[in-house]
């Protein structure tokens, strides 16, 4: 059921805050995309974000919220009329674009799960995580950027493990004030705080070098933007290792600055393909 105009402009506008009032490592949906692509962004976002809320901020109601939550979602691809901004706003670009419930309710399901499980010990446990708290946020951009192609799904799903990687690396002070640890139990063991979290940032690394086998399969508008995501994870382990792998005292950022030449620096990757395909081109 199509919202009207007026409905869905003030639910836009209520993701968009959303988008601007969180500190992100990279743009959520830069300057350069068609306004639609950005919008769409925008609102993925808007549902990433209510959902890690609810998980992160509803304290002993957080599984009663996030299951009510979960009742709304499954009613709102049920085709029931919804009264969340966040949900109307979403209506156009789910209808538009083909997305299915999957990898919005796998969104809920991590977050239902961190209620549950404090700690990992291995990789293969936290992997199986990341790949319903981040996974499907890759598989969702992929779709509104037209991409359907299957082989790019473990590319997308290893930028975005390895995003969420940096992320963890770096949230590793404020995931403790929430009672909850993203460091492998084992690393911890074998190596202390500092080097089970310098593990993480070489594994969110090596995960973020298959963005570059991605951006190349995709078109320039995408290819720029997920050279940001890959770029602004990357920036953020540098950080990371300058602090001394000590996230556990002080969170660190990527600057303004930083971001500035991440973006000049996916800019002239873009422009050297272009010249690149256009000499192959009169080969």
């Amino acid at each position: 059921m199509a919202g009207n105009n007026s409905e869905v402009a003030a639910a836009d506008a209520y993701c968009r805050s959303l988008v601007t009032r969180h500190y992100e490592n990279f743009a959520v949906a830069s300057w350069f995309l068609s306004s639609r692509v950005r919008r769409d962004l925008q609102r993925v976002y808007a549902f990433c974000r209510t959902t890690d809320d609810l998980g992160d901020e509803s304290g002993a109601d957080a599984l009663q919220r996030l299951a009510r939550w979960r009742r709304e979602v499954e009613e709102f691809f049920g085709g029931t009329p919804v009264l969340h901004p966040v949900l109307v706003a979403l209506r156009d670009t789910v209808a538009r674009v083909g997305l299915g419930a999957q990898p919005f309710l796998d969104l809920i399901a991590a977050n239902e799960q961190d209620q549950r499980i404090a700690t990992y010990a291995t990789w293969t446990d936290l992997r199986a995580y990341c790949m319903l708290s981040a996974a499907p946020v890759g598989r969702i951009v992929l779709r509104v950027f037209g991409l359907t192609d299957p082989a790019l799904e473990p590319l997308s799903d290893d930028v975005c493990i390895g995003l969420q990687l940096a992320n963890f690396a770096q949230d590793v002070a404020r995931d403790a004030r929430i009672g909850r640890t993203y460091l492998l139990g084992e690393d911890v063991t074998a190596l202390g705080i500092a080097g089970a979290t310098q593990a993480m940032c070489e594994r969110a690394r090596a995960l973020l070098g298959s963005g570059e086998t991605l951006e190349r399969a995709a078109p320039p508008a995408l290819r720029l933007q997920l050279s940001l995501y890959r770029l602004g994870g990357l920036a953020i382990c540098d950080a990371i290792g300058r602090d001394g792998y000590r996230t556990d005292l002080r969170r660190p950022v990527v600057s303004k600055r930083v971001k500035a030449r991440l973006l000049a620096r996916g800019l002239l990757a873009g422009a050297a393909d272009i010249r690149g395909g256009h000499r192959a081109q009169h080969a």
